[in-house]
């Protein structure tokens, strides 16, 4: 129905914003993410692009300041069992580019620190997702900088990752360690190397 809106910024509260377009202020839900870059422009014309939710006890329009965002938005509302508010919850932790990061590294540990959203939800998040949400958003860690690159499963793979695990890392932070090594090194290599990079010292 609506693809974005562009008028004037002149409402901008905790979860919501108000874009004046012809004279007609249109309420938009929005994520933290998206507050923290429109803040600035009231009074200004502003962009969102937009997503009309419609339940049984609701009709509500959603605001995005990117199409990466609307993008993770609708992904996450695929997945069974999440409904707007948790996807909303997560993309206010963090942006699109971070969310495809946490997601095809595996973090469900960080989707989960969302309000509303358990470990249950965020594993299934994962499963679901995991092997699309890179095709459409660069999966970047924004803390670090560092882009996720999916690395093959292979034998010597499983193997370092089930040693890494082993010493108390992660299944994410293992594959991570692996990403942009040389995976067709011995296997005792493979582990140094990982852990070379994660800064354990011997």
């Amino acid at each position: 129905m609506f693809y974005y809106l562009k008028g004037t910024l002149v409402v901008v509260d905790q979860s919501f914003a108000v874009i004046d377009c012809g004279g007609v202020g249109y309420k938009l839900s929005v994520s933290a993410t998206t507050l923290s870059k429109i803040a600035g422009n009231i009074g200004q014309v502003t962009t969102l692009y937009t997503y009309l939710s419609v339940r049984e006890d609701a009709v509500e329009l959603m605001g995005f300041y990117s199409n990466e965002e609307l993008s993770a938005f609708k992904m996450l509302i695929s997945v069974s069992g999440v409904g707007p508010k948790a996807a909303m919850a997560i993309l206010s932790i963090m942006t699109p580019e971070r969310f495809a990061f946490t997601v095809s590294s595996g973090d469900s540990k960080a989707l989960a620190k969302a309000n509303g959203v358990g470990g249950k939800t965020a594993a299934r998040i994962i499963l679901e997702l995991k092997d699309k949400v890179a095709k459409e958003i660069s999966a970047v860690d924004t803390e670090t900088g560092e882009t996720f690159a999916p690395i093959p499963q292979t034998g010597v793979v499983t193997e370092a990752i089930s040693a890494l695990m082993v010493l108390g890392y992660s299944r994410s932070e293992a594959e991570r360690a692996l990403s942009g090594l040389n995976l067709n090194d011995t296997l005792e290599h493979v582990i140094t190397a990982a852990l070379k990079k994660m800064g354990t010292r011997f």
